[in-house]
């Protein structure tokens, strides 16, 4: 079986006034999706074997809700504190330190970091736009599922490629 990376950005967060960012919770909504897009990973076996997140409290709230659909250990994700605030080189770098047996891995994070390390596997021409947090491919909750090479600590521009992108508003109640 093909490497596979499955990019997640974190489900949608709450706004509390004088919350820090690194803070957020989700929002309900957020509650909401978190745990259906676990089960249709589950549903379509897409079950990682590494997970690396961003320690920010709505990403952490994604992942577990995800994970706890999976049946992944809460105690097995490793929380990098890379992952929250990166750019592309900074995601790419973590990603290179993924075991060399890891098949399928799960990155959950936040935009626009995310974003430009999708464009960046996939050789997509990396845009700019003028609120990077909510535009593009990777909304609140969504996930990239990449066809990735064998060797996880050389990830060229265009290496990968892409499978599907997994929106949860495409997913059934």
């Amino acid at each position: 079986m093909p490497r596979q990376l499955l990019i997640m950005r974190h489900a949608k967060s709450a706004w509390d006034t004088g919350v820090p960012d690194f803070d957020r919770p989700l929002a309900d909504r957020g509650l909401r999706d978190a745990p259906r897009v676990g089960a249709w990973l589950q549903k379509s076996k897409l079950i990682p074997d590494h997970v690396v997140s961003s320690p920010a409290e709505r990403a952490r709230q994604t992942v577990i809700a995800v994970c706890n659909e999976l049946d992944f250990k809460k105690k097995k994700i490793i929380w990098d504190p890379r992952v929250y605030g990166a750019g592309s080189e900074d995601l790419l770098e973590v990603l290179s330190e993924v075991p060399k047996k890891a098949k399928v891995v799960l990155l959950v994070g936040h935009n626009p970091g995310l974003e430009f390390l999708t464009n960046h596997l996939t050789g997509t021409a990396e845009s700019t736009y003028d609120d990077m947090s909510d535009v593009g491919l990777i909304k609140t909750a969504t996930v990239v599922h990449l066809k990735m090479p064998d060797d996880w600590s050389n990830l060229s521009a265009g290496c990968a490629s892409l499978v599907v992108v997994k929106n949860p508003g495409d997913l059934n109640s």
